[in-house]
C-alpha cells in the first residue's frame, strides 16, 4: 500500500509539472517527506493522504487507486 500510494502521489505530481520541494510547500511538508513517501519508505496516514491529494488537486481515493496503466 505504501508504494502504491507514493507511486501514484509522485505520478500525479509529475503530471502536474511540480518538483518535490514545490509540493512540499503546499501542505507544509518537507521535501524528504515527499520523497521517502513517493519511495514507499513512509507510513501514510488517512490524514497525510487527503492533504497531499488535495495539493494535488484529485480526489484522495485517486492515491489509493491501483493505476490502470501498471
Amino acid at each position: 500500500m505504501r508504494q502504491l500510494v507514493g507511486g501514484n502521489v509522485q505520478r500525479f505530481r509529475l503530471k502536474n509539472h511540480l518538483t518535490q520541494e514545490q509540493l512540499a510547500e503546499i501542505p507544509g511538508f518537507s521535501q524528504q517527506y515527499i520523497s521517502g513517501f513517493e519511495k514507499g519508505r513512509r507510513n501514510p496516514t488517512i490524514v497525510t493522504i487527503y492533504e497531499l491529494a488535495q495539493a494535488l488537486g484529485v480526489s484522495h481515493m485517486e492515491l489509493v487507486r491501483p493505476d490502470k496503466q501498471a
